[in-house]
């Protein structure tokens, strides 16, 4: 299943997410353009290592440890691993950011993604392999989407061997679906080089803080009456 278009439409400019989209696609470009060893010296440096944030080394600095769970989350290793995060966001993350406001969609956007690196970091902490990429924090901004709006419907591209259509199939199920099929892959033996539980745990901040939200907008209404 892929995602075409979602039926809410936002009341004002996404300045934000555009804004994330095209930092990414602008580090991405300017990635592609290193040679091949700077490329990877880059992605050591900066992508985030679970074992590195743990290990006792006079060698690593407090920055060492702290800045990649940031930098990471703006660094990709491949033309279909951009595409995908960042259409996602584009289809999701428009609408977040008119419930929350430019300012705080941006704070929460960071917070999704440090929740995500938070999460594999921490069930995998002997981990070498540099983590990068934006797909913990898109999966927050999924699990808000998902409170935040109930009652939408996303128009899906469906191709099931050679039968090919577009339906109309409510949000929840589709966001449900995607994080199940995170859990049954983060769950399996093989994790085929991707973090899926930093996608969990990205969707699960996300979800818990959109909770919170709407619980805290419920008690104010009800005081204001």
């Amino acid at each position: 299943m892929f995602p075409l278009k979602d039926s809410i439409p936002s009341s004002r400019f996404p300045y934000v997410n555009w804004a994330i989209i095209l930092l990414n696609i602008f580090i991405f470009a300017r990635m592609l353009y290193m040679p091949e060893q700077t490329e990877n010296n880059l992605i050591f440096q900066l992508g985030l290592i679970p074992k590195r944030v743990f290990v006792e080394s006079g060698l690593l600095t407090f920055s060492d440890r702290v800045v990649p769970f940031f930098t990471s989350m703006f660094m990709h290793g491949g033309f279909m691993h951009i595409i995908g995060n960042m259409y996602f966001l584009y289809i999701f993350g428009d609408n977040v950011e008119d419930r929350l406001g430019h300012g705080k969609y941006f704070i929460m956007y960071i917070l999704f993604g440090l929740a995500a690196a938070f999460s594999q970091v921490l069930l995998f902490p002997d981990s070498i392999v540099p983590m990068i990429g934006a797909s913990g924090a898109v999966a927050g901004v999924m699990g808000a989407y998902m409170v935040f709006y109930p009652k939408a419907r996303v128009k899906t591209l469906v191709i099931i061997i050679i039968f090919i259509t577009i339906i109309d199939i409510p949000a929840v199920f589709f966001l449900l679906l995607w994080f199940f099929m995170q859990f049954l892959n983060g769950a399996g033996a093989g994790h085929g080089g991707v973090a899926w539980w930093a996608h969990i745990g990205g969707f699960i901040a996300g979800l818990l803080y959109a909770v919170t939200q709407v619980r805290n907008r419920d008690t104010e209404d009800y005081r204001i009456i």
